[in-house]
């Protein structure tokens, strides 16, 4: 399972760790991911996602996982967050 978060696409970054002696050698920065439940609102239905913690707080920002997944470009969502924004937009429509 890759280290990508499912929403904002946040995945690991490379640097240099520096020690006290300012010796350089290379690290990888992994992103805080946790797995989730979030609920949609439009469907009725929970999803489990494995997120970012900055993710998340993102989501409780713009209110909710519907409001964050329509405003949300689908470039940086994952497949799966993409087949649950096609369910949201279907139940909008039909409604």
């Amino acid at each position: 399972m890759s280290r990508v978060c499912e929403l904002t696409g946040k995945a690991p970054m490379s640097g240099n760790k520096i020690s006290h002696a300012n010796n350089k050698t290379r690290r990888r920065f992994l992103p805080n991911l946790n797995e989730v439940t979030l609920i949609s609102d439009v469907l009725g239905k929970s999803f489990s996602l494995r997120i970012s913690a900055a993710g998340l707080r993102s989501v409780d920002h713009r209110g909710g996982l519907d409001a964050y997944l329509l405003k949300a470009t689908d470039a940086e969502l994952s497949t799966n967050a993409l087949k649950i924004k096609k369910e949201i937009l279907k139940a909008q429509a039909a409604a």
